[in-house]
């Protein structure tokens, strides 16, 4: 069956990991720094702007939200990391809530990690590609805000961080603008395939 992204719903938030909806659709987590645009992304994907609220202070979403796309897969979205004006205390509690998901034995069947295109990833980012490397887990990075650069500007940074990070296929590296609709039709078909199914004409 065809996944109409439209039919996309908020289903609820955890704190902690007993408090996590039962695993039975498989999953598509979200990662990335506290204001790379997870939301927005959320949104667009499933082509609605008041899905996922988008917080003006960055760093307030420090629980696993979740998202039921057409009753087939959830978006998990993990809380974001890196906001300076956080807490060390509540930095350390909501990283530990998001590296607990990683490793427990939710169905997770693919990882997007977010990356502004505009900057170089900082440690955490470098942490997590080489953990999800590690791991054995399918994922992608989700290079974010291209519209802030030009086409040429956008492939030499793609390129830059590519190299940055160690990875030699540049398909690994989705270039996606919220605001002007680009590559999100690459990344649901992206989604879909993971979960075995193709994308709802939309």
């Amino acid at each position: 069956m065809a996944v109409n992204f439209r039919k996309t719903a908020f289903t609820g938030v955890a704190a902690k990991l007993e408090q996590c909806p039962p695993p039975d659709l498989p999953e598509i987590v979200m990662s990335g720094r506290s204001n790379v645009g997870k939301s927005s992304l959320i949104n667009a994907l499933a082509d609605n702007k008041k899905l996922a609220k988008i917080s003006q202070t960055p760093g307030k979403t420090r629980l696993v939200i979740y998202f039921n796309v057409d009753n087939q897969l959830l978006l998990t979205d993990l809380p974001g990391y890196g906001y300076a004006k956080v807490s060390q205390i509540e930095k350390e509690r909501y990283s530990k809530l998001a590296d607990q998901y990683l490793h427990s034995d939710r169905p997770i069947c693919m990882v997007l990690h977010l990356l502004d295109i505009r900057h170089k990833p900082n440690q955490h980012d470098i942490q997590m590609i080489a953990w999800l490397v590690e791991s054995g887990l399918p994922w992608q990075i989700v290079l974010t805000k291209v519209d802030k650069l030009s086409r040429t500007q956008a492939q030499k940074q793609r390129q830059e961080i590519a190299k940055f990070l160690g990875i030699d296929d540049l398909s690994h590296l989705n270039l996606v603008s919220t605001t002007k609709k680009q590559g999100l039709t690459e990344l649901r078909e992206l989604i879909a395939a993971r979960v075995g199914e193709s994308v709802a004409d939309m």
